[in-house]
């Protein structure tokens, strides 16, 4: 079912200061009295924004899908089995899954993939924290077999991802890609440890990212400003979607 959206005008600065109280009182004794006002300040803006993102996506023919009832992530933590019980997450965020070239900017409904079909797959990611918001993607948390083809695809043809990630805009835009600090130590077994793609060999997630500020989290113009960050992006996301 099509969930109804408004259209988006930015996250107020009381979203931001909504989340900082949470965090500060993360329990339901304190949030189930202020739910409404979660969802007039964090929850139904990021439904419309990712409505915006949608269209977005559409007019740049961008190989994604944003869909406002199935990119946000719930506010709930699954806690069955972490030894922090605390119920919410003190962040907002939504993923954008990788839907294919052949139908960037199509009507195909199928077409989109959520974290909730894929978390571990090629595309983008916003995220709103305080004092940590932004914008990324690449693939976190992957398959053993995919991680083995992207190690064999350094290996073989090095150039074509440098070609990728060296890209003066993609540089300027975003650095080098990361790993989320859970990068091996070593260059794993069958792979020569002084090969020019040793770092890269040693990831485990294959992650990009720009931070944003609080005046972007803030503006009616961070769908123009997310989708220019995955425009740049999308060469290496579609390297990463054909990697198995």
């Amino acid at each position: 079912m099509a969930v109804a959206t408004a259209t988006f005008t930015g996250f107020r600065p009381e979203a931001i200061q909504f989340l900082v109280d949470l965090q500060a009182n993360n329990d339901r004794a304190w949030f189930q009295p202020r739910k409404a006002d979660y969802e007039r300040l964090l929850k139904e803006p990021l439904e419309a924004l990712c409505a915006a993102l949608d269209e977005e996506f559409r007019v740049r023919k961008l190989p994604l899908r944003a869909d406002p009832g199935r990119s946000p992530f719930r506010i709930y933590r699954d806690v069955r089995f972490s030894k922090d019980k605390s119920p919410y997450k003190t962040h907002v965020a939504a993923s954008f899954g990788w839907a294919g070239d052949e139908v960037a900017g199509g009507d195909d409904e199928q077409a989109g993939r959520s974290h909730r079909d894929d978390v571990h797959g090629s595309g983008g990611y916003f995220h709103l924290q305080p004092g940590e918001i932004y914008v990324g993607g690449g693939v976190w948390h992957p398959e053993t077999s995919w991680l083995t083809a992207f190690r064999q695809g350094l290996v073989s043809d090095y150039d074509r991802f440098r070609s990728i990630v060296e890209e003066p805009r993609f540089r300027k835009t975003f650095g080098t890609v990361g790993d989320d600090g859970e990068s091996l130590k070593r260059v794993p077994p069958g792979y020569p440890a002084d090969h020019p793609a040793a770092d890269l060999l040693r990831l485990k997630n294959v992650t990009f990212g720009r931070r944003l500020a609080d005046r972007d989290a803030t503006s009616p113009n961070l769908p123009v400003v997310i989708a220019e960050s995955f425009e740049i992006g999308t060469p290496l996301m579609r390297y990463l979607s054909a990697v198995g």
